[in-house]
């Protein structure tokens, strides 16, 4: 496939969502400014209330959730519903295109099931990027919830898995060999064992924080997506997006997180 070097993909964690006005406007300002934009989207905060009012356990491992078939019904009803809808509907209210998907649509997200200790939350087999760049070739931007297909699945199996939408952006990145990958999350970038935080980070430099146990919780999963994103020799970040207007500072070279690439 020919790179699609022009591409911005733009993981939302959840822990951002109450700042939605200003990483939402910012979002629309670059698409405006013609740039292609992919946005995957978190939400775990929003399941675990709608988990507790349900009154279904919540366990999570690793930043992962161990997904039981109840709360899988639970997360897809969630992130693929509510959250994704007023996601869009907040792009398109200020002024911006976008769609609403999961990874089930298209067939954008092929998952198998780790281990029976996780439940229904799976691991990537692989990604159809054809729908997503149809949509950009049209001048839209999907926005894409970590609901996926159970590929290959037993007869008994559910149909959808739980995964973790920071490999999911990282698998896409790496798939359409986007420019750059950008978390935006509640903090600004990842911090050494003194708790400085580090401007630069080579992939075997991320390889020793995520050996070592520096890079831990949460932060796990995301720099494991950034070492996949960058493989076509892009670039990854991860940027404080409660920040105002940290995206477009981070596009204007002024961003204030962790950058990891293959050079300096």
């Amino acid at each position: 496939m020919e790179k699609q070097q022009d591409i911005l993909v733009i993981k939302l964690g959840g822990s951002i969502f109450n700042k939605k006005d200003t990483y939402i406007r910012d979002i629309v300002r670059l698409q405006k400014e013609g740039r292609r934009l992919i946005v995957i989207h978190g939400g775990a905060s929003i399941v675990n209330k709608w988990l507790k009012r349900l009154n279904i356990p919540t366990e999570i491992v690793d930043g992962e959730r161990v997904t039981s078939l109840e709360s899988l019904e639970v997360v897809t009803a969630i992130l693929g519903g509510l959250v994704n809808k007023e996601l869009v509907a907040a792009i398109l209210s200020n002024g911006g295109q976008a769609v609403g998907l999961s990874g089930v649509d298209g067939g954008i997200v092929h998952g198998k099931i780790r281990n029976k200790k996780m439940g229904y939350m799976g691991d990537i087999v692989k990604i159809n990027p054809k729908p997503l760049l149809a949509l950009l070739d049209a001048g839209i931007m999907p926005v894409i919830a970590p609901v996926s297909l159970h590929f290959d699945k037993p007869q008994d199996a559910p149909a959808l898995l739980n995964i973790n939408g920071d490999p999911i952006a990282g698998a896409i990145a790496a798939a359409i060999d986007a420019r750059k990958l950008i978390f935006l999350t509640d903090v600004n970038g990842i911090r050494d064992s003194s708790g400085n935080r580090l401007a630069h980070l080579t992939p075997a430099e991320a390889e020793k924080l995520l050996e070592n146990g520096i890079a831990s919780g949460g932060m796990v999963p995301k720099l494991k997506a950034c070492i996949n994103a960058i493989s076509g020799g892009g670039k990854a970040c991860i940027i404080d997006g409660a920040a105002p207007h940290a995206l477009i500072k981070e596009m204007a070279g002024q961003g204030d997180g962790t950058v990891i690439s293959g050079s300096v």
